[in-house]
């Protein structure tokens, strides 16, 4: 079965938006940089540290990222949102606690009728959206 997995455009600070995200989320962390790729010769120098492709990867959770953008720049708007389904608050709280840090907070995680929930944009830019309880599967 295919499977879906959502891949984030910097411009330039990938590696340090996918170490946070690490930080917050656990997983393995895997980064390669142009310069380690075949294209590194056709790129220039200022090109060499930036990342070409990087996958975040727990449980299930799977996170491709890359500074690989094209010369419009990266656009960050209101189309995508990350979204993070526990079976509990007590399962996402100290994640929606560490992607808070630095990050606009758009609604605090909070009982509604359909279980918890809560947003935020991180500072990065990216939308995250937390579910927990209720029907997660709708």
């Amino acid at each position: 079965m295919p499977q879906l997995n959502p891949y984030l455009l910097f411009s330039g600070n990938c590696r340090e938006a996918m170490t946070f995200y690490k930080s917050c989320l656990g997983g393995e962390l895997t980064i390669q940089t142009i310069g380690e790729t075949p294209m590194a010769g056709q790129m220039p120098p200022a090109m060499q540290d930036k990342i070409m492709h990087s996958v975040l990867a727990k449980d299930g959770i799977v996170l491709m990222a890359s500074d690989m953008v094209g010369p419009e720049g990266v656009k960050n708007g209101n189309a995508i949102t990350l979204a993070i389904m526990g079976s509990s608050k007590a399962e996402i709280e100290p994640v929606f606690a560490k992607l808070s840090a630095g990050a606009n907070v758009l609604h605090p995680l909070t009982e509604e009728w359909f279980g918890t929930f809560g947003d935020l944009v991180d500072k990065f830019g990216i939308g995250w959206m937390f579910q927990a309880g209720g029907n997660t599967n709708a």
